[in-house]
């Protein structure tokens, strides 16, 4: 019978870490498994993408294709929830017209970054009338539903006007 004090582990099966930097009898002394001295030997080196001071390949090759970040809008964001919490709170008035003015100043958004966007999320049973930019259609749908309106004042896109042939600018 085995004793608690008998059990070991198998032979190999924990093997001991290597301690490098201890010499070079050691078998990782010197440069510690690193192969070379200098920068690279180092810690805290980055050198990703550097391409020692020529300009790099990423930025040598041209960039293609289309990137919306540019003609994108940035909405600050109101929620249908959050809109019913500071309707309870008295923090906006759901009698009067609200635009963005009125959403400031009951704490709803910061600024009117590119506009205001109104979005479903929550539940609303006010009836208010929203003179915003922009709005889901279950956003429109749910503020319809209690009896309100939502007036998008969004710019509508300017039409492209064809270019004549031959013209140059």
């Amino acid at each position: 019978m085995t004793n608690l004090n008998d059990l070991r582990d198998n032979a190999g099966a924990r093997k001991k870490r290597m301690r490098i930097g201890r010499g070079i009898g050691s078998g990782k002394g010197k440069t510690g498994g690193r192969g070379v001295k200098g920068q690279k030997s180092r810690t805290g080196v980055a050198l990703r993408g550097f391409e020692g001071g020529q300009m790099p390949i990423y930025m040598r090759l041209p960039k293609r294709g289309f990137n919306n970040k540019k003609f994108s809008a940035n909405y600050s964001i109101v929620n249908l929830g959050r809109l019913q919490k500071a309707i309870e709170a008295g923090r906006i008035d759901a009698a009067k017209p609200l635009d963005a003015e009125a959403l400031i100043a009951g704490g709803l958004i910061a600024k009117v970054l590119d506009g205001v966007r109104l979005l479903a999320k929550g539940e609303l049973s006010a009836k208010v009338t929203l003179h915003i930019h922009s709005a889901s259609p279950a956003a429109v749908a749910a503020v319809e539903k209690a009896g309100g309106s939502v007036v998008q004042t969004n710019p509508a896109p300017v039409e492209a006007t064809p270019v004549e042939a031959g013209a140059s600018s």
